[in-house]
């Protein structure tokens, strides 16, 4: 980019910051309630919700409390919400067998939200960590290693319930390689060539998944292990791209960076780089140290998280997964 340089006070740089106009007319980027992804927590039962201690303001919700939530974000025109399952004890197993089940949480909550809302996005989660004895995302051998092919069978049938259930978009976020071509290829066989994929291609093993794995009760399950075998290594920036150049030429639409404020660095190379649609997860530990610190008074709730929003848009992100979609989006409407 060439910028062009004139002296001081030629160029004062403030000149245009003055009036509210001229900040209005020359902002880079906006943040519309058209960026915004909302994660939900599903459990089993009626008239069931629950709070999650370390992400206040979150409900895991019974389906039929999810509809009636889902109610609300369709009023505040939320495009896509994405579906994340709190599978009892009793349904995980070391094959992970209720991930695919017709019947199961996910996909009985995919038919009834389509049912009441057909204009609402559904966006279902692929992959296997909440239905594991173990709380990893794949099957796994004698010594706890995931096996990779093994895995990716498990989540193609688990992809295909989904989209037989009415997902718009179903999104393996399990970082097995080849698992986006071998689910392309299953929608494609069994007639589902508009189901999209949004790929979780650059899927960190970070420490800021915590309080995801309280809320979908993995946590207990992993029992202090790690996912470095096959999530990628904050250090690697690079390798990304080639996630991210592998998901795309196997047949992903779209394609995730997980975390999100702390690798934005890593959205901006996927867009200016690849330049393919691009989103960003505000996950839960960003969630909940926004949280604390706002309810400690030492942040202010509004400014502070439009303002975390907006460095999406800066960095290149398409559209943002987040926890403050909903309260964002009715602070954006309120300003119409």
């Amino acid at each position: 980019m060439n910028i062009i340089t004139s002296a001081f006070p030629q160029r004062r740089m403030r000149r245009m910051r003055k009036h509210e106009f001229s900040r209005r007319l020359m902002s880079e980027n906006t943040l519309t309630v058209n960026d915004l992804i909302y994660p939900m927590f599903v459990l089993e039962g009626f008239q069931r919700s629950e709070t999650i201690a370390s992400m206040p303001g979150i409900e895991r919700f019974s389906v039929d409390l999810l509809i009636k939530e889902a109610a609300e974000l369709v009023e505040l025109g939320i495009p896509l919400i994405a579906l994340f399952p709190v599978t009892p004890v009793d349904k995980k197993s070391l094959l992970a067998e209720e991930s695919y089940n017709p019947d199961g949480l996910v996909q009985r909550a995919v038919r009834e939200l389509k049912q009441a809302f057909p204009q609402l996005g559904i966006m279902t989660d692929v992959a296997l960590d909440p239905y594991t004895t173990h709380g990893q995302d794949g099957i796994i051998d004698d010594t706890g290693y995931i096996l990779n092919d093994i895995t990716t069978e498990v989540l193609v049938k688990q992809a295909l319930s989904h989209a037989a259930a009415g997902a718009d978009i179903v999104a393996p976020s399990d970082m097995m390689d080849g698992r986006i071509g071998a689910i392309r290829q299953a929608l494609e066989e069994n007639g589902f060539v508009n189901t999209q994929i949004m790929a979780y291609s650059a899927k960190y093993s970070s420490n800021y998944y915590g309080p995801f794995r309280d809320a979908v009760g993995s946590t207990s399950n992993l029992k202090g292990g790690n996912k470095h075998s096959y999530q990628m290594d904050p250090a690697n920036s690079d390798e990304a791209l080639h996630e991210v150049a592998l998901d795309i030429q196997e047949g992903a639409d779209m394609v995730m960076v997980k975390p999100g404020m702390p690798y934005l660095d890593i959205v901006h190379r996927v867009k200016t780089e690849l330049a393919v649609p691009t989103f960003a997860y505000q996950v839960s530990g960003e969630y909940a140290m926004h949280m604390a610190a706002i309810q400690n008074g030492w942040l202010a709730e509004k400014a502070i998280v439009m303002e975390s929003l907006l460095c999406f848009k800066r960095a290149g992100a398409d559209g943002i997964l987040t926890y403050f979609a909903k309260r964002a989006a009715q602070w954006l409407k309120e300003q119409k």
